[in-house]
């Protein structure tokens, strides 16, 4: 009867101690639904020209994706990328170093991620910033930033580049 009740407290302790792990408050299925833009990649134009290089790495226990952009003209950039589960968005900031700031707000399909600013007055009228990233077939990711009017039409196109993995030398 000792040895039950010894095994049965046993049992019910190591219970208690997995039960009081902290739970990953950050590792849902929509916190990775844009882990397919994290890595070390260069980026290219349409061309084929190299445009830059961007380090997108995962912060605060998957809370955060981290952008840094470096561009081969010497400008540069950072984003920090968030799940709200409040309003089930992902939502990005970027920063620049000449101090231009865009807020986004937008979700995830099937290997894309759709990110749109509010309204924003311009010189030429009121326009969106809409970018989108695709995951490609070879693993590279396309991102595309497309200017919409006021309506969602199309205006014109302010980046579009294709990001490959660093190669391991």
């Amino acid at each position: 009867m000792k040895q039950i009740l010894l095994y049965g407290l046993l049992f019910f302790m190591s219970q208690l101690t997995f039960a009081q792990e902290p739970d990953c408050a950050c590792c849902s299925d929509q916190h990775y639904q844009f882990d397919f833009w994290v890595g070390d990649w260069e980026v290219f134009n349409e061309n084929g020209d190299k445009i830059g290089e961007n380090l997108v790495k995962k912060l605060e226990d998957n809370c955060i994706l981290n952008e840094n952009w470096e561009a081969e003209n010497g400008s540069s950039g950072k984003s920090y990328n968030y799940y709200d589960p409040s309003d089930k968005t992902w939502n990005q900031l970027w920063i620049t170093n000449t101090g231009n700031i865009l807020k986004l707000k937008g979700k995830a399909s099937k290997n894309q991620m759709i990110l749109k600013s509010e309204l924003k007055e311009g010189k030429q009228g009121e326009y969106i910033n809409q970018i989108t990233w695709t995951k490609n077939a070879d693993g590279s990711v396309t991102q595309h930033w497309e200017i919409l009017d006021a309506k969602g039409n199309f205006l014109n196109n302010a980046f579009k580049g294709v990001y490959r993995k660093k190669q391991d030398n």
